[in-house]
């Protein structure tokens, strides 16, 4: 079952969109924010990412370790899981780890979906033939990821409400009570939400599909604008005069 969080008691929340890989892009985001917090300044802020950290990019390791130091500063972020996330550390739980909701000619290792660029950015080296299930490769990933890494994927919100807001990777499933959603919705779901026209119970502000730009569906805000595809990362700001992107238009 979803955690319902506490409302966090922030006056403005920015929310960045799937990161995957790709640190420089992250640290571009949280630049922006300063920038914004100087030229507006506010009471409180918190930061919601909205997950997938790894795969596909080049330097899943180093949005970790970004992470990780802005936790141990005292920074108020909220790191949400990512479908991506969950495979990360599935694979590195027990050999042959696979997540149950990827097809079954898939895995984490298979070119789509980004795992090798993960493992050789820690370090790993991958044969060209691995089994996408990275039969073999097990005990290296667990020397190279080191335990602080591990912990962090362990420890990765399912969504954050704020107000009338709910943060989640991937979405929710429509006509399920948001305290009631399961793991697996939050993030992986598409169709069936994308479709949805309902009203959830809250703004759901999601990742996980890439969209070319921003868009606010009513119901719904999609952020990823493919990071992973060479898109940039980008960075909504949520407060009580409305919605509007980091540095750019306003949404409402």
């Amino acid at each position: 079952m979803a955690q319902e969080w506490p409302e966090q008691g922030a006056d403005r929340v920015y929310a960045i969109g799937d990161i995957h890989g790709h640190a420089d892009l992250l640290r571009g985001a949280h630049e922006g924010i300063a920038r914004d917090l100087a030229a507006r300044p506010c009471p409180s802020h918190a930061v919601v990412h909205i997950g997938d950290y790894v795969d596909r990019g080049p330097d899943s390791p180093g949005v970790i370790d970004f992470l990780l130091a802005g936790a141990a500063r005292g920074e108020a972020w909220i790191n949400l899981l990512g479908n991506h996330d969950r495979m990360f550390r599935l694979f590195l739980d027990r050999p042959g780890g696979r997540d149950p909701r990827l097809r079954a000619e898939y895995g984490w290792l298979s070119d789509r979906l980004g795992g090798r660029t993960t493992l050789e950015a820690y370090g790993v080296t991958v044969p060209a033939d691995v089994h996408p299930d990275g039969a073999g490769l097990f005990d290296a990933a667990r020397t190279a990821v080191p335990a602080a890494h591990r912990a962090f994927l362990a420890s990765l919100r399912l969504s954050f409400r704020w107000r009338d807001v709910l943060f989640a990777h991937a979405g929710v499933r429509p006509g399920v009570p948001l305290t009631e959603q399961s793991e697996d919705d939050l993030i992986w779901i598409r169709d069936e939400f994308h479709q949805s026209r309902e009203d959830h119970g809250a703004l759901i502000v999601h990742g996980h599909t890439p969209v070319d730009e921003v868009e606010d569906r009513g119901n719904r805000i999609a952020i990823d604008t493919g990071a992973a595809y060479g898109g940039p990362v980008s960075c909504v700001v949520f407060e009580g005069g409305g919605v509007r992107l980091l540095g750019g238009r306003r949404l409402r």
